[in-house]
């Protein structure tokens, strides 16, 4: 591999009632439904010490963005000012990546329930990281 040349491989599937990226909520907190993150067999042996309570950081591919993207209105809301992406959380963006704090709701083999999940049914998961409090 030549340096700047890296693959991202998928580690699961989102399963979710959102279906459309359009009517889906800009963020977990603003009524997103509980999920199922399904993740490949070959990472079971990581999801091991997952328990119901824990709170993680799901990283997704927005795989539906546009990636010609640098200028938003923030919120889609015409009456806010072109802002570049990388200013906003608009998913849109060169490199779609998604991020999304949730709670673990419920673990079965290599299936996650999760909380207030905005991401769309079907997007692929990157990666799964636990939300690190101050000590």
């Amino acid at each position: 591999m030549r340096p700047g040349d890296f693959q991202l491989r998928p580690i699961g599937t989102v399963e979710s009632p959102l279906r459309d990226p359009a009517s889906a909520p800009k963020q977990g907190a603003e009524g997103a439904p509980d999920a199922w993150v399904v993740f490949d067999g070959w990472v079971a042996d990581g999801l091991r010490d997952l328990r119901p309570g824990d709170e993680v950081v799901l990283i997704t591919w927005l795989d539906r963005a546009d990636r010609d993207v640098l200028v938003v209105r923030p919120r889609d809301d015409p009456a806010n000012p072109l802002t570049g992406v990388f200013s906003t959380r608009s998913a849109d963006r060169p490199n779609p990546i998604g991020l999304h704090q949730v709670q673990v709701l419920a673990v079965d083999g290599i299936r996650l329930r999760v909380s207030r999940l905005e991401a769309v049914d079907g997007t692929p998961v990157l990666d799964v990281k636990p939300v690190l409090r101050p000590a």
